[in-house]
């Protein structure tokens, strides 16, 4: 580049610009890409010189596409040094140029997110909303720049200009959401952000199935000290109903088996409420014998099996009544303890039900076959009941060493924070005792 022109650029001097021009029009038709310096653009760009971007823009509107040696167009350096001014008059003189990458393959909104230019990003997205969502060499977005730069009001200003949910919970190449990258950063007011403003599903997982929560749980795990970051983050995570990636199995099976499990439900209500009101073998439809028309038959042929029926028919009837209603009650089934009572409830319902059949079986079987129908009944409930115990045993088996494993590792972070504090008070106790003694040899 033209030294006087490289120095015209620096104090943005139009007088001398035009006098440069004048003495060689073509002297800004000889600039190229890839120089150090950049062009005259890129130089006034670069210092803020507004009416000189104006005059080189008139005078070659082509140099808005020339980059320097690290691949920058002027639009980067405007952007990552916040002119605004500069920065609307090269978009209008080249609305593409917003999507150049530098050698990084970052585009000028990528610059402007890092630099924290709220302005100038405000600008760029909404002359190229597009630009906000192309990726760069690695994966990341420009939402994971905010994060990962700690620009929580670009996160603000892009959340609110692009409202899309897939924009907010883009992953990189590593599958980690902006909502990983908060966690991991330890940045609580992105958290809260995400978690209260923005539609991010906190249960998302990465490329490893580790979810935000997984991650917390390891910086709990290799905390040393108290902090009240890490607390108000456990918070914020429990309040959200975060699960860890282990759990998210039956969290997504539900979504996707509710109305299959509504309908199943739904048709044990209606043929528990039909045996009941209709019992196997009819009800007596006079009044004569002892009887009273519309009681059951089976009552009185079967006394003792009677009972049995009735209780198992209506176990069956009231738990599928609440399943029914816990799944449209709007519940929030992301915590696991709604999702155990589902389970207990059906397996309650399918149980009950297969004894009311089993003695329904006994009742309207011929008395030739009653006998053998009754052993293979009875042998099949007791191998039913006893795998249902033994599913039941080993669920609670199972919670109850989760439940005491998550109090051994609260009590080893306990134990840390205590032996911290104690080492932090001898060192107190050992400073004021130092102190002590330097006073007394001054004092001598």
């Amino acid at each position: 580049m033209d030294q006087r022109l490289h120095e015209a650029a620096i104090q943005g001097d139009v007088i001398i610009l035009h006098q440069i021009v004048k003495e060689d029009p073509l002297v800004l038709h000889r600039v190229n890409s890839g120089w150090f310096g950049g062009s005259p653009l890129h130089v006034a760009a670069l210092y803020g010189h507004a009416d000189f971007v104006t005059e080189v823009l008139h005078l070659n509107p082509e140099l808005t596409e020339v980059l320097d040696s690290s691949q920058h167009s002027a639009l980067h350096l405007a952007s990552a040094k916040g002119h605004v001014k500069i920065a609307q008059t090269l978009i209008s003189a080249n609305p593409d140029i917003c999507l150049a990458r530098d050698k990084d393959g970052r585009n000028p909104l990528h610059l402007a997110v890092m630099k924290g230019k709220v302005d100038v990003l405000k600008v760029l997205v909404q002359a190229c909303p597009h630009a906000a969502q192309v990726t760069m060499d690695r994966g990341e977005t420009i939402v994971h720049l905010c994060v990962m730069h700690d620009q929580l009001d670009s996160l603000k200003q892009l959340v609110n200009t692009i409202k899309s949910k897939e924009f907010v919970e883009a992953k990189d190449g590593r599958g980690n959401t902006i909502l990983h990258l908060a966690v991991a950063n330890k940045q609580i007011e992105v958290l809260k952000y995400l978690l209260t403003n923005a539609t991010v599903d906190v249960n998302l997982a990465n490329a490893s199935g580790y979810t935000a929560l997984d991650i917390f749980a390891q910086i709990r795990k290799d905390m040393k000290i108290s902090d009240n970051i890490i607390d108000s983050m456990e918070d914020e995570l429990q309040k959200a109903g975060a699960i860890r990636g282990k759990d998210l199995t039956w969290v997504q099976w539900l979504p996707k088996k509710k109305e299959t499990l509504m309908v199943v439900a739904s048709l044990i209500a209606t043929i528990a409420f039909q045996a009941g009101v209709t019992p196997p073998g009819g009800v007596w439809q006079d009044n004569s014998n002892g009887h009273i028309a519309g009681e059951a038959v089976m009552a009185y042929n079967f006394p003792e099996l009677f009972p049995h029926f009735l209780r198992a028919n209506t176990m069956g009837f009231v738990t599928s009544l609440s399943t029914i209603m816990l799944l449209t009650s709007g519940l929030p089934f992301k915590r696991k303890i709604f999702v155990c009572i589902l389970v207990v409830l059906m397996w309650l319902t399918i149980t009950s039900m297969a004894g009311a059949y089993a003695i329904s079986i006994i009742v309207i079987a011929p008395k030739i076959y009653k006998t053998s129908l009754g052993h293979t009944t009875v042998i099949a409930l007791t191998v039913w009941y006893s795998l249902m115990t033994i599913l039941l045993l080993a669920q609670m088996v199972r919670l109850i060493g989760k439940a005491f494993e998550e109090e051994h590792s609260r009590h080893l972070v306990a134990k840390r924070i205590q032996k911290f504090s104690t080492v932090k008070s001898l060192l107190r106790h050992l400073n004021g005792s130092s102190n002590s003694v330097q006073l007394s040899h001054t004092n001598v």
